[in-house]
Parts: structure tokens; C-alpha cells; sequence
């Protein structure tokens, strides 16, 4: 892509609705935690250095960095700062509406709780700067300001539940998302390493969710688990996130029933999930937009 091209991407207004708060960390602000935490003998540098800064990751490294990262940031105040450098991030590139999803940590030796993990994302958004940020589940409004309309950045939040968790701390995920209606978080995510975990584990808290009027959205079909993926299709999310491992079956199934996939081809390229683009199922999916999450 040619620096005009580039420039127009950038320029145009955009939707983002599959952002992980932790995978949008700036390099600069990772290298910078990680030194810190290299000099009080609590990690080795040079061994996370290159896993920050490489560019091209499989699956598995890219849940590497993850877990690199959930060690740099589990502590109120760098919860705070990324979340600001993330929003502010977006809106420097021109996107309109941002869904942000987190995972809610808890941390007992620094006192975190997975209230408190949020409450510092909160103050995140409350600190930007750059940008006006709406986050209350009000309605779309332009702010105005000495008669001039300010640039502004809409943000809503998605809870994510990792795969790694307990049917109790699902559910402790999607009673804090409850709490948090007024504060713009408007659905839950099931996500993390998609080798872990049963997703019959996750039910009782995502069914719990849906009848509470919480939106829902899936990471679905990352590896070939077929079974898997027919239960997530017949739980009937309001979406689908990469569904990369789809069988012809689950594809008529998940297209009969409408319901929008999210895709990134660049990233599902990075990672290896799918060699090429030539055979990218970007093809094979479709997305209503009457049927995408609304606050």
C-alpha cells in the first residue's frame, strides 16, 4: 500500500468492534513496562524484548505475548494508562466507535479485584484528552463546544470471560457487566486460548447473560474443533469472532442463521491461522449491519 493509499484509510471514519484492550498496547509502552520489571529482577529483558517486538506471530506466540502482557499490566495504574493510550490510539485513526473488550483480572497481592481492574479502566477513559469520549448507553449525541463540533470517539465496553476460568468467575465476569450497564458496557466475550477450557463450562454464565439482555459474541472456530463450533452456532450469539476452522456444515449453519462474523484478514494471515488470502473465507462470510451490537 502506497503512502496516498495509506493516508485515505487512515482519513476515513471507522467501526471497530474486535479490539482486546491488552493486544492494543503500543510496542513502546510494553518495552518500557518490561524494563522496568527487568530491573527489579522480576523478569529477564532480553528474553521478552524480541517477543514484544516481533512482527509476524503464529497462534501460540501471539498467546505467548498475552500472557507476556498480563504480567506487565495487572496493576491499577498501567490499567489506567493503556486504556488511555489505546482510546486515544483509535481516535487518532479515525474511529467513530470503538468496542473494547477486557478481560477483568484479579490480582490478590497488589489488592485487585476484577471491580477494581474496571474501575481503573474507567479512569482510563476519563483521562483522555486528545478526544471527546462518550461512553454512556444514552444514545448517540454531538457535543458541541464555543459553537464548533469537537472531534469525539464513541466507546462501549465488552467484558471478555477467558477461557482459562471457572464456571464461578464467569460468572462473576457477567455480574460485574450487570453492575456496569451505566458506565457503557453492553456484552460479554468468550475468548482466550482456544485449546483451553470446555466450553460447557462458560454456558450457565453466557446463558445467565443473554437472559439479563447482555449482548454476546464468541471466539469461534480459531482451531478445528467442529463440535465445538456446531454448540457456539446453535447458542445463537449476536456474533462470531474469526471463524477460521468452519467446515462446510457449520458455514450453511452460520449463514442460515445470519449471524455476523468478525473477521481481520491481516491478522488471521500473521498468525497462520490461514495461509493466504487467496484462501481467506473472508469470501464464504457476511455481515448484516442491522444485526451488529447497538448500545
Amino acid at each position: 500500500m502506497n503512502r496516498q493509499d495509506m493516508e485515505w484509510c487512515v482519513s476515513m471514519p471507522k467501526v471497530e468492534l474486535h479490539a482486546h484492550l491488552n493486544g492494543s498496547v503500543r510496542n513502546s509502552t510494553l518495552l518500557e513496562l518490561a524494563r522496568v520489571l527487568g530491573e527489579r529482577g522480576i523478569i529477564v529483558f532480553s528474553e521478552v524484548e524480541n517477543v514484544i517486538m516481533k512482527d509476524d506471530r503464529t497462534l501460540h506466540e501471539v498467546f505467548k505475548l498475552f500472557d507476556l502482557i498480563h504480567i506487565l499490566t495487572t496493576d491499577h495504574s498501567t490499567v489506567t494508562r493503556i486504556t488511555t493510550e489505546v482510546i486515544e490510539d483509535f481516535a487518532s485513526e479515525n474511529v467513530v466507535y470503538l468496542e473494547l473488550r477486557t478481560t477483568p483480572k484479579r490480582n490478590d497481592s497488589i489488592g485487585m479485584s476484577k471491580r477494581s481492574y474496571m474501575e481503573a479502566v474507567m479512569e482510563g477513559l476519563k483521562a483522555v484528552s486528545s478526544v471527546d469520549v462518550d461512553y454512556a448507553p444514552t444514545g448517540l449525541k454531538t457535543n458541541t463546544f464555543n459553537g464548533t463540533t469537537r472531534k469525539k470517539i464513541y466507546v462501549r465496553f465488552l467484558l471478555s470471560i477467558d477461557r482459562r476460568e471457572s464456571t464461578e468467575a464467569a460468572m462473576e465476569t457477567v455480574k460485574l457487566a450487570l453492575e456496569m450497564r451505566d458506565l457503557g458496557v453492553i456484552g460479554i466475550d468468550l475468548s482466550g486460548n482456544p485449546i483451553v477450557g470446555n466450553w460447557a463450562t462458560f454456558l450457565p454464565a453466557l446463558k445467565y447473560a443473554r437472559e439479563q439482555g447482555l449482548y454476546l459474541t464468541l471466539h469461534c472456530g480459531e482451531v478445528p474443533n467442529q463440535e465445538e463450533i456446531k454448540a457456539m452456532i446453535d447458542f445463537l450469539p449476536q456474533r462470531i469472532g474469526h471463524a477460521c476452522c468452519f467446515e462446510e456444515e457449520n458455514w450453511k449453519k452460520l449463514k442460515s442463521l445470519k449471524i455476523p462474523v468478525e473477521i481481520c484478514l491481516t491478522s488471521n494471515i500473521r498468525t497462520e491461522t490461514i495461509s493466504s488470502i487467496d484462501i481467506h473465507h473472508f469470501g464464504q462470510a457476511f455481515v448484516l449491519p442491522s444485526q451488529l451490537l447497538r448500545n
